[in-house]
């Protein structure tokens, strides 16, 4: 996982990371902002452990988005880019 796409991605990677730590605010995420040590941070706060096992946690995260890339602008995830032909 490349965590400076995750960064320059992050709006659309941030769900990803709300899915797996549901207790993470919309104000935390916005905090995190794609940095894998505010992350790590934010974890420890919200679930009450240490970091080691928020280290554990995030590692088995990587591993699961390890081929993870960003989807183009105005791109629905796993579609082909729609564009319109015109008619003659």
């Amino acid at each position: 996982m490349n965590w400076d796409q995750v960064k320059g991605n992050w709006k659309q990677f941030q769900g990803k990371v709300k899915e797996q730590w549901g207790k993470l605010t919309d104000d935390q995420l916005d905090v995190i902002d794609g940095r894998r040590d505010q992350l790590a941070g934010k974890l420890q706060e919200a679930y009450g452990i240490g970091k080691e096992e928020a280290e554990r946690q995030i590692s088995k995260f990587e591993t699961r988005y390890a081929t993870w890339k960003p989807t183009p602008e105005g791109q629905a995830a796993g579609r082909p880019e729609h564009t319109e032909r015109s008619s003659s």
